[in-house]
C-alpha cells in the first residue's frame, strides 16, 4: 500500500517538474530570440534553421527509443501532421516573432498569457474539459485559470517601487530595456499578429492532443512536426524572400545561439515534453503554466539583463502561485486514482458452489 502511494506521488512530481522544465526552457527564448532578431536576423530564417536542428537532434532518439510503440503511418495521421507542421511552427511562429519586432519582450510575454485562458475556453466548447459548476474541482479549475492569468497581467500593468537586489542595485534600467525603448514601435500591429500566434498556437496543441490518441509516440511525432515545419518553412521563406541569399547565411554570433537554442530547446525537447504531459493530464493542465514564464523571466533578468525587481512583480507572481495550485488542485481531483483496497485471501468454495 506504501509503496502504491510513493508510486502515485512519484508520478505527480514528475509530471510537476516536467511541465516546470518546460517553462524554464522557454522562458529565455523571447530574450534571445528579441536580440538576434535586433541584429538583423530574419524570423523566416530561424523558423527554418530551428526545426531542422530539432529534427537532427530528436530523431536518433526517436529511432532508438519508440521503435516498438511507434503505430504505422496513415493518411489521416499524416494530414494532421502537416497541419501541425503548419500551425504551430511556421504560423505561430512567424506571426509571433514579427510582432516581437514592433513590440518588446513584456509586451509579448503579456499577450502571451492569454493562451490559458483560450485554451480552456476551447477545451470546455470541445468538450475536452469538463466543467461542473457544482463541483469544487470545475470551481477551482475556472477560478484558477482566471487567477493565474490575473497575476500575469498584474505583473505586466502594475509594477510599484523598484525592490534594491545586491546583484542589482545602482542600476536603473537593463540594456535590453534602453534597446527597446529605442526601437520603432507599433503596439497595435504587433498585438494583432502576437493575437493570431496565440490562436494559431491553441489550434496545435488541440491536434497535437488529438494525433497523439491515434499516434502515441511524443519523440516520433515530434520528428515529424520540425520536419514538416522545415519543408513548409521553407516555401514560405523562399515566397516572401525569394532572391535575398544573404539572410540565409549563419556566424558564431547570438543568432547562431538563438538556433541553437530553439531548436534544442524549445521545439525539440519542449514538443517531447508537452506530449507526454497532454496525453496525462490534456492540454489545460499545460497551458495554465504559462503565466509562470513571466515569474522566471522576471526573476532571470536580474541577473542577466540587470533588470530592477519592482513590488508588482512580486505581487503578481504570488497571485500566479495561488491560481496554478487552484488548477493543479483541480485537475488532480480529475485524475484522482481509486483508492486502494487491501487484497484479501481468497474464499475457498465448495464444490457445491456454496462457500465453506
Amino acid at each position: 500500500m506504501i509503496s502504491q502511494y510513493l508510486c502515485r506521488l512519484f508520478h505527480k512530481a514528475k509530471l510537476l517538474l516536467a511541465v516546470l522544465v518546460l517553462q524554464f526552457g522557454i522562458a529565455g527564448l523571447a530574450i534571445i530570440v528579441k536580440i538576434a532578431v535586433d541584429k538583423g536576423m530574419s524570423h523566416y530564417t530561424l523558423v527554418v534553421y530551428r526545426h531542422a536542428i530539432a529534427t537532427a537532434v530528436i530523431f536518433p532518439f526517436a529511432i532508438i527509443l519508440e521503435r516498438k510503440v511507434r503505430p504505422p503511418m496513415t493518411v489521416s495521421i499524416f494530414a494532421n501532421i502537416t497541419f501541425l507542421g503548419l500551425l504551430e511552427p511556421v504560423l505561430d511562429q512567424n506571426f509571433n516573432f514579427a510582432g516581437m519586432q514592433y513590440t518588446s519582450v513584456t509586451f509579448t510575454t503579456a499577450m502571451s498569457n492569454m493562451l490559458p485562458a483560450l485554451i480552456f475556453v476551447m477545451a470546455f466548447l470541445l468538450k475536452m474539459e469538463k466543467v461542473n459548476i457544482r463541483r469544487p474541482r470545475s470551481i477551482a479549475k475556472v477560478v484558477g485559470t482566471i487567477v493565474t492569468v490575473g497575476g500575469a497581467m498584474l505583473m505586466t500593468l502594475i509594477k510599484g517601487p523598484s525592490i534594491d537586489l545586491p546583484w542589482t542595485k545602482g542600476r536603473t534600467g537593463s540594456q535590453l530595456d534602453r534597446t527597446e525603448g529605442s526601437d520603432h514601435q507599433q503596439p497595435l500591429k504587433g498585438a494583432l499578429m502576437m493575437t493570431a500566434g496565440c490562436v494559431c498556437w491553441a489550434g496545435f496543441v488541440f491536434l497535437q492532443a488529438i494525433t497523439l490518441q491515434t499516434y502515441p509516440a511524443e519523440l516520433s511525432l515530434t520528428v515529424w512536426i520540425c520536419l514538416m515545419g522545415t519543408i513548409e518553412g521553407t516555401l514560405v521563406m523562399l515566397a516572401i524572400e525569394h532572391g535575398n541569399t544573404a539572410i540565409w547565411s549563419l556566424h558564431w554570433d547570438m543568432k547562431f545561439v538563438a538556433v541553437l537554442y530553439s531548436g534544442i530547446v524549445c521545439s525539440g525537447i519542449a514538443y517531447s515534453i508537452q506530449g507526454m504531459i497532454m496525453k496525462e493530464r490534456g492540454p489545460v493542465f499545460i497551458t495554465s503554466f504559462s503565466p509562470l514564464r513571466m515569474v522566471i523571466v522576471a526573476v532571470l533578468s536580474t541577473f542577466i539583463l540587470g533588470e530592477l525587481l519592482c513590488v508588482g512583480s512580486i505581487v503578481g507572481a504570488i497571485v500566479i502561485a495561488i491560481g496554478l495550485y487552484l488548477v493543479v488542485w483541480g485537475k488532480g481531483k480529475d485524475h484522482k486514482s481509486p483508492p486502494v483496497v487491501l487484497a484479501e485471501p481468497p474464499t475457498a468454495i465448495a464444490s457445491n458452489g456454496e462457500e465453506e
